[in-house]
């Protein structure tokens, strides 16, 4: 609207312009025209004509100079807008050579990328045909492996044919030996049955009395809240120990059964327990993945032994130092502590979860019992597995030496009880009972200190005793109410203690 309202004025203004020039030509030439005109009157109409023709060229050249005026002032306004749009047009074209400045850096910087792209692409190529060349030496590498480990595996089959072989005869031999001596050896180990009679072993002498058959229960003692799954008796006395899933364990005296000391500190539940030769120390496996070691004279823990990752299960101590303890845990792991350091010696991995354990009599060897039914032998010193046999169809629950180390007794979630020779692994005999159930995974069976019977508890609450002589039931007690879970035999001979999932302990003579 500015540019034409300025054009609109400039028109005006030069039309004033011109009539002021006209008007002041009109004047100018006046004079002129009157001086000509007296001599020329006399020349008659021609020059009067003549003046008539030159004022009408005079108007049409004013009329002439008007049009072109006004052409003028209009091709000035076309110019102005021709200008603006022009600029506009600059404008444009500014606005497009930034953009394409801008487009081109971007292109440069794209270009760079490209490059780096490029040259990435290519290394990583080379890096691709290098491990390709790598992978066929390795795969001609690994089949000339194969190759040799299949020429390898055939040598050592060959190698256990032959051994096998030796094995089968050496066997053979064994077994008729075996089988002359086993009935002479058991009728031997009976005869040997006498009050007060000084039995000589490896750890020395230990002095006990001839087992008789239970058939009376002289106490029956609520000793737990929840349950009681580990008693034991002290080596060489009738002091009875106990640990309950209410996290304490009890000292009993089997005479009156009272209660003797009571032993705070364990956090979990007590799943079993272990005492030193000495009887000064009380070792109990828990359900808080640790084991507390107490000292029975002060009442106060000396230890609590840490490293187990899940619940331990099973615990003994050595038989010929009482420094070195074993433990199972629910991590398949065995560990060895040393008792005086307070420290874990060595680790023993295992295929299947560990339920029981216990020492030889040498202190040289762990006898474990796993959820996968095999019974395996450990050597202490170096972790390795001596030997192991497929004990039972289900979970082994419980083991159990004999006094003077040679049978290791052996209890199932198949309701079988089986003995076993150290040496060979071999069975010499096999326990079992209608309506005898075993009731849990730690559920802990025993032999007698004359190591001529069996106890074990039932899922019903009995308690049964087997002859291993006679391999044949001698005595089923009955008294507790709720599913037994574990049997300990007096080293003195009697009396046998029982203990159930209510907690209730009875002592049985």
């Amino acid at each position: 609207m500015s540019q034409d309202k300025v054009a609109v004025d400039s028109i005006k203004h030069t039309l004033k312009a011109l009539r002021k020039r006209h008007l002041l030509e009109e004047g100018a030439h006046a004079p002129a025209i009157v001086a000509l005109s007296k001599p020329i009157i006399s020349q008659g109409s021609e020059w009067k004509d003549k003046a008539e023709n030159l004022e009408v060229e005079l108007q049409q050249c004013y009329k002439a100079q008007a049009r072109l005026s006004e052409q003028l002032v209009v091709e000035v306004a076309e110019c102005r807008a021709s200008k603006a749009l022009v600029q506009e047009k600059e404008a444009v074209i500014n606005d497009l050579q930034h953009d394409l400045t801008k487009a081109r850096d971007e292109c440069l910087q794209l270009k760079v990328i490209v490059e780096e792209k490029t040259k990435a692409l290519e290394l990583v190529m080379s890096e691709n045909q290098e491990l390709k060349a790598q992978l066929q030496q390795m795969t001609v590498k690994v089949k000339n492996v194969e190759a040799e480990n299949k020429m390898l595996i055939d040598r050592w089959m060959l190698q256990k044919m032959q051994e096998a072989e030796h094995m089968n005869e050496a066997n053979a031999f064994y077994q008729d030996i075996r089988d002359q001596l086993k009935a002479s050896g058991i009728a031997q180990l009976a005869r040997q049955q006498v009050d007060g009679v000084v039995r000589r072993s490896e750890e020395g002498a230990q002095y006990f009395g001839e087992s008789t058959v239970p058939t009376t229960c002289n106490h029956k003692i609520r000793a737990h809240e929840g349950g009681c799954a580990a008693i034991l008796f002290e080596y060489n006395s009738g002091n009875l120990i106990s640990g309950g899933l209410d996290r304490t364990v009890k000292m009993w005296d089997t005479n009156t059964g009272s209660l003797i000391r009571t032993l705070h500190g364990c956090v979990g539940s007590v799943l079993d327990l272990t005492v030193t030769h000495d009887n000064r120390s009380v070792i109990a496996a828990s359900s808080s993945n640790n084991l507390c070691v107490w000292d029975v004279n002060s009442g106060r823990i000396r230890h609590t032994l840490t490293g187990h990752i899940d619940k331990v299960c099973a615990v003994d101590v050595s038989k010929i130092s009482g420094r070195h303890v074993a433990s199972a845990a629910y991590d398949r792991t065995i560990k060895v502590w040393d008792l005086q350091k307070g420290y874990c010696t060595e680790t023993i991995i295992c295929h299947s979860n560990c339920n029981a354990l216990c020492f030889s009599t040498d202190g040289q060897t762990i006898c474990s019992g796993h959820v996968d039914g095999n019974l395996r032998l450990w050597d202490i010193q170096t972790g390795k597995l001596l030997s192991e046999v497929a004990a039972h169809s289900l979970a082994i629950t419980s083991i159990s030496l004999s006094r003077n180390g040679s049978i290791v007794l052996t209890s199932g979630r198949d309701n079988m009880h089986n003995l076993f020779d150290m040496q060979s692994l071999e069975v010499c005999g096999t326990l079992r009972a209608n309506g005898n159930r075993v009731a849990s995974n730690w559920s802990r069976s025993c032999i007698s200190a004359d190591d001529s019977y069996v106890a074990a508890g039932s899922a019903d609450g009995s308690v049964h005793i087997w002859s291993i002589l006679k391999a044949e039931i001698v005595s089923t007690l009955k008294e507790h109410t709720a599913p037994v879970l574990s049997c300990s035999w007096s080293g003195l001979g009697k009396p046998l203690a029982s203990s159930d999932k209510s907690g209730i302990v009875c002592t049985w003579t």
